[in-house]
């Protein structure tokens, strides 16, 4: 706008109102870069739920092996009291050297590895 004083003129300025965007904006863009990454970064809401996932599947791996463990540490006991059983120590002997009896039935799985 231009006004005339006595003879001069003079020019009146309007502040702009981007100065004022300008702290909005910059916390906007902050927001919505750690609101992005709060919920798909690496430890993200989205990936919490896959790594609980995860982990149920790692501890029922982990309850197979205790019970597999609890399984062999009862048959090693047998052969530590002192005296080997008997059916052990042929059981262990036969699987050993692949060997049977003629009057046994042989039944023959598929062996389990890992």
């Amino acid at each position: 706008m231009w006004f005339r004083r006595s003879n001069l003129w003079t020019r009146q300025h309007r502040r702009r109102r981007t100065g004022a965007l300008i702290v909005p904006a910059i916390a906007v863009a902050f927001l919505a870069y750690f609101g992005f990454h709060a919920f798909h970064g690496e430890f993200g809401i989205y990936n919490s739920h896959r790594l609980d996932a995860r982990a149920a599947a790692v501890k029922g791996q982990l309850a197979a092996i205790k019970t597999e463990r609890e399984e062999l540490e009862q048959r090693v006991q047998l052969l530590h009291d002192g005296t080997i059983e008997k059916d052990m120590l042929d059981e262990q002997a036969r699987r050993a050297l692949n060997l049977s009896r003629e009057d046994e039935v042989t039944i023959y799985r598929p062996s389990v590895k890992d």
